[in-house]
Formats: C-alpha cells, structure tokens, sequence
C-alpha cells in the first residue's frame, strides 16, 4: 500500500461564496494547480480533492467546494454538493474576500452545529483592510489569518493554525487492532480468497490490519478458511486471537477452539470507522425483526455486483432466512443515502473501509436522530449465524449492549 488511502486522510473542507479565491487558496497550499482559477463567478461546479503531506500532521485531502451562493437550478444542484463535504470534513476553511454576510454566518453556524473546527481565511488582504473584522472574529475566539494568493502572505500561517487546530483524535489516532493485542502476540488472520479480492492483491481491511499488527510489534499468520484447524496444529502455542473475514465466521468459528478469541475483520471496523457498542446494539435488532419490516442495506464505494455479492446478494438471502421472506430489503451504494430513513427498521451498513470515522458517525448520528438501529455487515452476519457473542469477546462493553 504504497498511497495512503482516502479514508485515513485528515479532510479539509474550503468553503465559502463564489470567487472569494477558494480554489486560489487550495493551488497556494498544494503549490500547484489543482483547481482552476477563473473571474467568472461559479468555475468550481464540482468538489475538487487534491491529496498531499501536510507536515507534521502527514496525509491531508483537500476539498474545493463550489460557492454557497450558486444561482439557478444548476447552482442549486451544486450548492447541494458542496454541502454533502460537510459530512466528511474533519476541519474547515472558510474563505472570505472581505464581506462576512449570510452566507459566511450560515456556514459557520453549520460548522459549530456539527463541532468542525474551522478558520477564517481573509483572503485577498493585500487590497482589503481587515483589521475591523480580525477583531470582531479574534473577539469570538475565531481563528483567523490573513492571505493573500497573490503575494503568498499568510499561506506558511495558514498551514501552521489547520496543523495548530486539528481534531486531537486525528493526531492521536485510533488504533485498528494495535491496543487489543500486546508486543510479540501471535495473531491468525483468515483471508478468503474469493471473487471480490482483487487479483494479485489484498482487500483494504486486510492490508490495513497486517500494518497495524506490524506497527504493534506483534507477528501474524495468514490462512484461507479451510486451513485454519491444520494451521493451529503447527503452532507451538496458540494465538492470542484470531480474525477472519465476516462471510467465513460459520467456518472459522467450528475450527478454533473457544479458549482462543475470534472475531472478524468488520467488528475491528465498526470500532475503527464508528461505534462498535452502537452498531452491537444494532445487531440485536435481527432479532426483533419482524415479516414485512424494512431493512436498509448500504454500501459506501460503488462496484460493479458479482454473482454472490455480499450486499446485494448473501445479506439478503441470510436476512431472508433469519427473518421471513416478506422482509423487505433496500440495497443503496456510494454517496446516495436517503434523508428520511423512518421507514426502516434496521440499517446494515458495510464497514466503510475507504471512509473517514466522520462520515461514517455523520451517517450514524443521523440514524440515531431518527430512531433507527444500524449494523455493520460483519456484525450482522456473526448475528445471523449465531456467533456474534464469540465476536464480540475481546470488546465486553460491546459484548454487554448486544446482550441487552
């Protein structure tokens, strides 16, 4: 994994009306041009990402956004889109050429509402006195700095306060596996290798899992599920835990003995991207469901659907199984995710291995306002098979709220 992926990256949302020189402040911070800059009102239509190292924090992406105060009915489309990045921002740019009007008021009361850390980029300062409003911002603990893309002043200071206030969480990282396992522990990881891995590679959650493991100092073996009872006969002592992939926890589970812990590749996800004790409570809904009730399935990437697809394909025929056949079952994928989700009874979620912890909370947050349980596809299926309690082992509060 040479490139880091999207979902670990630290995302940086700029926002603010047309023309105002976001897209200037995004090419000035990347020292090249990624977006392109224009007198015309309206140039940015799309967000635009940009990737880069943003020392000492590392990995960054950057999200031009088109203006708030877009017109007509394709600036409606696009204002649309611009406000969807308020889902996966972990901080904020909020770019102004010297009004601070509605538009600037409605996107910092988005930003404080949702607890963004933000600043105010004064741009253009090399033609605009701002010294009234640094003041009045500065008053309200705002942090502020002064641009101007033409000079280059203040990029170097802009730099320092998105380093300066970034999330906590973000440079203290949440560990995958690191903090359940211990220096030199054995781990056996049950890789299946079906269809959906791509050729020649391993999928993310695997790849991501063996360097954490790595990063622990700690040793793992890898399996397929049809090796593992002839693999733990190898071994001198047994493995501090065990982790397979979701779709193999029936077959897995019947081979390691229960003096070792188990548990699968989505259960370390839903703690690592979002809430694993919610998403365990939301596992136990499988058992409330009723004939009839309705079941949202959702995907955060878009793929192509093979002939067995996890999502479309296995969940609904296991849910099917566990709850009736008049079950009724919606399948949506990438960023399409329904405003009023009252309809349904339970969301299963897969386990956002390409997203950033915010958006799949931001998604969360918005089920719970609504008083629907979501799941993660792992837990859903260690539930639907009877082996949930086993995965949730190595987490007791988990463990505890799935019990309940």
């Amino acid at each position: 994994m040479q490139n880091t992926p999207k979902g670990l990256r630290l995302h940086i949302g700029i926002f603010g009306r047309r023309n105002v020189g976001k897209s200037s402040i995004l090419n000035a911070m990347t020292h090249q041009t990624v977006s392109i800059v224009s007198d015309q009102k309206g140039t940015t239509t799309d967000p635009v990402e940009k990737p880069m190292e943003l020392l000492p924090l590392g990995p960054v992406l950057f999200i031009d956004t088109a203006g708030l105060d877009d017109e007509g009915l394709l600036g409606d489309l696009r204002i649309e889109r611009t406000k969807a990045v308020f889902d996966r921002c972990d901080l904020a740019l909020l770019v102004t050429d010297g009004i601070w009007g509605e538009h600037e008021r409605a996107i910092q009361s988005e930003l404080s509402e949702r607890q963004i850390p933000w600043i105010a980029v004064l741009n253009q300062s090399d033609n605009i006195d701002y010294s009234r409003l640094f003041q009045e911002l500065s008053a309200d603990k705002i942090e502020c700095v002064q641009t101007s893309t033409v000079t280059g002043l203040g990029i170097e200071d802009l730099q320092q306060a998105i380093i300066r206030i970034a999330p906590a969480d973000f440079l203290d990282s949440r560990r995958l596996i690191g903090d359940i396992i211990e220096p030199n522990d054995h781990v056996l990881l049950v890789i299946p290798i079906d269809k959906e891995a791509p050729k020649g590679r391993l999928i993310m959650p695997q790849v991501q899992t063996i360097r954490d493991i790595l990063d622990t100092h700690a040793v793992c073996s890898i399996c397929k599920e049809d090796q593992v009872a002839e693999m733990l006969t190898r071994f001198k002592a047994p493995p501090s835990l065990v982790v397979t992939d979701s779709q193999a926890f029936g077959t897995v589970s019947a081979q390691v003995p229960a003096s070792i812990h188990l548990t699968g590749f989505s259960v370390l996800f839903a703690r690592f991207k979002g809430d694993l004790t919610t998403m365990a409570r939301g596992a136990a809904m499988i058992g409330k469901l009723q004939p009839g009730d309705r079941v949202l399935i959702a995907e955060a990437c878009t793929h192509h659907p093979i002939q067995d697809d996890i999502g479309r394909v296995k969940i609904p025929g296991w849910l099917r199984k566990t709850v009736g056949e008049s079950v009724q079952i919606d399948v949506i994928s990438g960023a399409s995710f329904p405003d009023d989700l009252r309809p349904y009874r339970l969301i299963i979620h897969c386990g956002a291995c390409m997203w950033t912890r915010r958006q799949m909370l931001s998604r969360m947050r918005q089920a719970a306002a609504q008083g629907v349980a979501m799941t993660n596809y792992g837990l859903a299926i260690a539930s639907m098979h009877g082996i949930l309690e086993r995965a949730l082992e190595p987490f007791p509060e988990a463990l505890e709220a799935w019990r309940i």
